[in-house]
């Protein structure tokens, strides 16, 4: 190809904490069920409202780094970004610049590693809603939004094709499911992507970049850059350099131009004054580090050492459900592994059934006598529930009848009832 794509990714994602980023209102933005119901002063921008920090939100980015192999600051410190548009009604964002709680990090891919250069927090924008009022188009804003803890994760410019790009941010994604502390779903929003994107002749960082904003799928993300890839191409050719702008992405469209792409000194950063640096010392960090679960490519491996097929054990990590499901059963009975996964995937375990329910199934199976008494206990329920004249005669005096109840146990049981619990059971039921 004439021209190497460079492509960098800005990755925003919405925590699931409790409350807000900088103030105590209710953070479910996504299950209100009215605009502007949890609001405060703080998340509207009054005048004199005093941001406190969310210590869970903090925690949770720091999370996010860590499973991102970023280092993590001792000391960091939040800024204020400003522009000005309807939904930021500070006027300006309270985020981070150039003290981030993370850093340096790496994601690898089958097509080579990209780095991740920085990991941070922020507080969302309320969000707008464009509709028609009394014959006329408005704008109105929704506040329930402002102010959720957003963590963004930028990457160095290390994507150079479209299947890269789809294979690592679905691989941050997982690994964000994984974390537990976003439902990153990206048809609500509580995941969003942007894509910087340039084209170069030689490999080399050239000196300008087109950001495509608010992507909301995979798919779009790497039509964003299959699009810009022929539209730069054809600039370039022509012996010009692409304008250093920002763009949006329209489904069947490709990409169209919104503004011109503002730089760091656009937006005035500087450190909040009413919020103080962070301090991350040794107890603090340890005790996150504590929460880290097992990894998805970390559990890949070891299904994959287990005897399960690759591509089966890639289809277990992208599935949530499947992936609790078997770490489970690595913790409880690691010798079940392979055949727990072989199930998944070939839907041979009842959604409803839990990881210790299949362990007792399978050892029941396995020829294991049945002690547990959660399994034994209904079934002699219903055989005194369907034979009630025996269980007379049992309280009349004829212990004789216990051999009926014990052999229909055994019945139902294939002949795995432990006989000593059974007759324990039968004789406590009865009396």
């Amino acid at each position: 190809m004439k021209y190497q794509l460079i492509c960098g990714a800005e990755i925003h994602v919405e925590l699931n904490t409790k409350s807000k980023m900088f103030c105590g209102c209710k953070n479910d933005p996504f299950g209100a069920d009215k605009p502007n119901i949890y609001t405060c002063p703080v998340c509207l921008g009054m005048p004199g409202a005093l941001p406190v920090p969310n210590k869970k939100a903090i925690e949770d980015c720091i999370l996010i780094g860590l499973a991102l192999g970023c280092k993590i600051a001792k000391v960091s410190k939040f800024d204020r970004k400003h522009y000005f548009y309807p939904d930021l009604p500070k006027g300006y964002q309270i985020s981070q610049y150039d003290e981030p709680l993370c850093y340096e990090g790496l994601v690898e891919t089958s097509y080579g590693p990209v780095r991740i250069t920085r990991v941070h927090m922020e507080e969302d924008t309320a969000k707008m809603h464009h509709a028609v009022v009394g014959g006329k188009k408005v704008s109105l804003i929704d506040f329930n939004r402002s102010s959720v803890p957003l963590v963004e994760i930028v990457t160095e410019p290390d994507i150079k094709s479209s299947e890269q790009a789809k294979e690592f941010l679905k691989k941050v994604r997982d690994i964000i499911r994984t974390l537990g502390v976003s439902s990153c779903d990206m048809e609500k929003g509580s995941m969003r992507l942007e894509a910087n994107i340039s084209l170069s002749p030689d490999g080399n960082l050239p000196n300008y970049k087109v950001e495509v904003k608010n992507i909301n799928s995979f798919r779009f993300f790497a039509n964003s850059l299959e699009f810009e890839y022929k539209r730069q191409s054809e600039i370039l050719d022509k012996g010009e350099t692409p304008v250093q702008e920002t763009r949006g992405y329209r489904d069947g469209r490709g990409t169209v131009s919104q503004r011109k792409k503002e730089g760091a000194a656009d937006y005035r950063y500087f450190p909040d004054p009413d919020i103080p640096p962070l301090v991350i010392d040794d107890a603090w960090l340890t005790t996150i580090k504590s929460r880290l679960p097992k990894l998805p490519d970390a559990v890949v491996s070891e299904l994959v050492a287990a005897g399960v097929i690759e591509s089966a054990a890639k289809i277990i990590v992208n599935d949530s459900t499947y992936f609790q499901f078997i770490t489970k059963i690595q913790e409880l009975d690691p010798a079940l592994t392979k055949t727990a996964a072989n199930d998944l995937v070939n839907k041979k375990i009842d959604s409803s059934i839990s990881p210790e329910e299949y362990i007792k199934n399978k050892k029941a199976k396995a020829g294991e006598k049945i002690t547990d008494e959660t399994i034994l206990k209904p079934i002699i329920e219903k055989l005194i529930s369907d034979n009630q004249p025996l269980v007379d005669q049992y309280k009349a005096g004829k212990t004789g009848v216990l051999g009926f109840f014990v052999g229909s146990v055994m019945k139902a049981t294939g002949g795995k009832a432990d006989a000593a619990v059974v007759n324990k059971l039968i004789a406590s039921l009865l009396n």
